[in-house]
């Protein structure tokens, strides 16, 4: 999909939030991103965790906003994949933008 130039949208932490506060990335986005070599936009919802927790059958009629940040260039990263101190230095920056949108705590 990204070596088209198409877009791919995947939620980094790999799971929701079963309290509303974002957590640690998982470093797949980051992998994906350096091995195209495609910029990431970060983006935020708010609301989601109001409107169905974990547990609740039904959701809650209520608005979602979405917040998209400045693409994130990771260029400077070009050929280093394969390394997990860059794949892991990646996955922090974007998580750090989706918190910077997003407002949550971060744990």
């Amino acid at each position: 999909v990204l070596s088209k130039g198409e877009l791919l949208g995947i939620y980094p932490e790999g799971t929701r939030s079963h309290d509303g506060r974002l957590y640690k990335g998982k470093v797949g986005v980051a992998v994906m991103a350096l091995t195209a070599g495609v910029p990431v936009i970060p983006c935020a919802m708010l609301g989601t965790f109001e409107i169905q927790p974990p547990g609740q059958k039904l959701p809650k009629i209520k608005q979602v906003a979405i917040r998209f940040g400045e693409p994130l260039d990771f260029s400077r990263y070009a050929g280093m994949e394969n390394q997990k101190a860059a794949i892991r230095a990646v996955t922090d920056e974007i998580m750090y933008a989706i918190l910077e949108l997003s407002g949550q705590e971060y744990v």
